[in-house]
């Protein structure tokens, strides 16, 4: 009988302990939360339903990619604080793999950190990996070496080519993301498949159905996928078996029910989206700042919340355009706008993070309806102003030394090719041939397809400009000039919404009076690769012992686009977020510690001052360098100040 007991003991006291590994176990699926998430739609009762229970959620969109990553964090909170339960973001191919098969997740390319930084800022995130994803980025976010690797390449079509590449990039990206889904423990809850394609002149189902199922591959309903468009667009953008969203900006109550009308022709049931509520607008070159006012904002907000929809503002903060990523819109036939460095974008929080009025008061709303995280709204980030630096002549683009130490390659070619055939992303190209004799002064020189600013030296003198944008493509040239054409072209960005592939350089012939220009040299300019202009300025000072500055810059100028360098000195006191101002410069780019922060084009405007992040800046030294293409003041001088200023007053 004790036998028996003991036998019985030492199996109650395993059973106690299996029982006990199994409650722990269990203790800790529930802490990681794998088993028990789920979100998706209850189409019957139109809702969707987060762990089960309906879930109503305002969103707002920050792309991680227009935003220095030791600054997300911070702005993720102050999106939290204003009570958004969601982040939405787009992945931009093109950041990723900027060349065939050269990938990059690190710094301002890391989606991995900032999805974990946005869970951990109590946020959920809608992911929308495109592939396509317009943004107002420089080809919608597609690599510029599609078009290289292939010429002929129809995007967002069932291309045997394109859909090549595209599973290639997904297996590389979303395997990375799997981890993230909100079923597999992390915060992502829906993903997009394609990005309004109702809006593309192409209206290919079965693309649409092959993306589907390739996103699908990763996703495997541990995320909801969508698809969004404008009212108008759902016949094309519809997706099937996939939910739709919509896209629209303030509007008056029988507006907004006019578009849930027309979402609920091609989707019968379902919770009502708007996947990209417009509290501000996209800017170009030469036209005002788009600003969007409050009241209807806020106004149309309330309505959609008492519709029972969900909300996701574009943008919430928008951020910059850094480098050369800005793209342009094609807005109709020859039709080219390029848009601004700034994606301010009016948007609730402005491109240094801070929250606005506008901020304030769709806040207000939000906690009309909802509870508002115990999260303080926090304060501006400290702007200020520093010295004027002067600025020195270096070099000029055409000159010898350019030529020879910032140039990445010269070719030659019978006709002028483009940048996708010489595999050059952005910058500038230098096109230059012998203009034959002719008989008629002035000559004419015309390119139907210019892409996108030229401009135009004869004998390294400058003689005027063409520009895709104003429809400029032929100059009168007078016979006293020379012979010796010099055609500088400016990348302004690709466009990101209209035209598939836009090719950039010299697309068509250049015809000299009747007569098509041949034998052309090429020269690269992409200024993707910093080491060049260190070279250029090591080179100067060895040679001349310091930078020389033997001209005015105005004489420069004359001789082609100019390299201007700068310096000044900081203390860690005087480290704060500030802005550019080239008011009385021209056109150009502009380094800070050769970190490009994009175009500056003051000459036109909306866009004066350019933002300039306190992370770039460090102790000691900084280094100023500008690529300048029409304008310079006499002294050299540009300012820095605490205040931006984007509508050009």
């Amino acid at each position: 009988m004790t036998k028996i007991m003991t036998k019985l003991s030492i199996i109650l006291l395993l059973l106690t302990y299996i029982m006990s590994s199994v409650k722990s176990q269990h203790t800790l699926s529930v802490n990681n939360v794998v088993p028990s998430r789920t979100f998706e739609i209850d189409y019957n009762n139109n809702t969707f339903l987060l762990d089960g229970k309906p879930f109503q959620f305002i969103g707002g969109s920050f792309h991680y990619f227009r935003a220095l990553p030791e600054t997300w964090q911070r702005k993720l909170r102050t999106m939290r604080a204003a009570g958004l339960h969601v982040v939405t973001t787009y992945v931009e191919w093109s950041l990723h793999n900027p060349k065939d098969d050269v990938y990059d997740f690190t710094g301002i390319a890391d989606i991995e950190q900032f999805v974990q930084l946005a869970q951990q800022e109590d946020l959920l995130v809608i992911l929308r990996p495109g592939p396509y994803i317009c943004a107002e980025r420089d080809m919608g976010g597609f690599p510029y070496w599609l078009l290289n690797k292939y010429p002929d390449i129809q995007l967002r079509t069932n291309d045997e080519d394109y859909k090549l590449e595209v599973a290639k990039w997904y297996t590389v990206l979303m395997t990375r993301m799997q981890k993230f889904l909100y079923g597999n423990g992390g915060p992502i809850i829906m993903v997009q498949v394609e990005n309004e394609y109702g809006s593309f002149y192409a209206c290919d189902e079965k693309y649409k159905v092959w993306l589907r199922d390739e996103t699908f591959k990763y996703t495997q309903g541990q995320a909801v996928l969508f698809s969004n468009d404008g009212p108008g667009m759902l016949r094309c953008g519809k997706i099937p078996n996939v939910f739709a969203s919509l896209d629209f900006g303030a509007g008056d109550d029988k507006s907004i029910d006019s578009y849930w009308k027309t979402l609920r022709k091609f989707q019968k049931n379902g919770p009502l989206m708007n996947a990209e509520y417009y509290p501000g607008w996209l800017t170009h070159w030469q036209e005002d700042m788009q600003r969007v006012p409050t009241e209807p904002i806020v106004t149309s907000l309330e309505k959609m919340i008492k519709d029972g929809a969900s909300v996701n503002f574009y943008m919430f903060y928008g951020g910059t355009n850094f480098g050369f990523t800005a793209g342009a819109n094609d807005g109709g036939p020859g039709s080219y706008n390029s848009d601004v460095t700034s994606y301010d974008y009016d948007a609730p929080m402005t491109e240094a993070g801070d929250p606005t009025d506008k901020f304030m008061e769709i806040r207000k709303m939000i906690g009309k309806y909802f509870t508002l995280p115990d999260v303080p709204v926090p304060s501006p980030v400290p702007k200020t102003s520093l010295p004027d630096v002067q600025m020195k002549p270096i070099s000029v683009l055409m000159d010898t030394n350019s030529r020879r130490l910032l140039a990445s390659y010269t070719v030659n070619g019978h006709t002028p090719l483009t940048f996708e055939a010489l595999n050059q992303y952005s910058g500038f190209i230098l096109y230059e041939t012998k203009l034959p004799k002719v008989t008629r002064d002035p000559a004419q020189l015309k390119i139907n397809d210019l892409r996108d600013r030229a401009y135009i030296y004869v004998n390294r003198q400058f003689v005027g400009v063409l520009s895709r944008e104003n429809r400029i493509n032929s100059i009168p040239l007078s016979l006293t000039l020379g012979d010796e054409l010099q055609v500088l072209v400016e990348n302004e960005g690709r466009i990101n919404y209209g035209i598939a592939n836009d090719f950039k350089g010299i697309v068509s012939d250049a015809v000299y009076n009747s007569m098509v220009l041949v034998n052309w040299t090429m020269t690269g300019y992409p200024f993707d690769e910093y080491e060049r202009v260190n070279n250029l300025i090591t080179h100067l000072k060895k040679k001349y012992g310091n930078i020389p500055r033997t001209a005015s810059a105005k004489s420069y100028l004359r001789s082609g686009p100019t390299i201007f360098h700068g310096e000044f000195t900081l203390k860690q006191s005087e480290i704060a977020d500030t802005y550019f101002d080239p008011t009385t410069w021209g056109k150009g780019v502009l380094f800070i510690n050769e970190f490009n922060l994009g175009r500056y084009w003051p000459l036109v405007g909306p866009q004066v001052t350019l933002y300039v992040p306190k992370e770039i800046l460090k102790v000691g030294v900084n280094k100023v360098l500008m690529i300048e293409l029409e304008k310079a003041p006499e002294d050299g001088m540009i300012k820095f100040t605490d205040t931006p200023n984007l509508d050009g007053n």
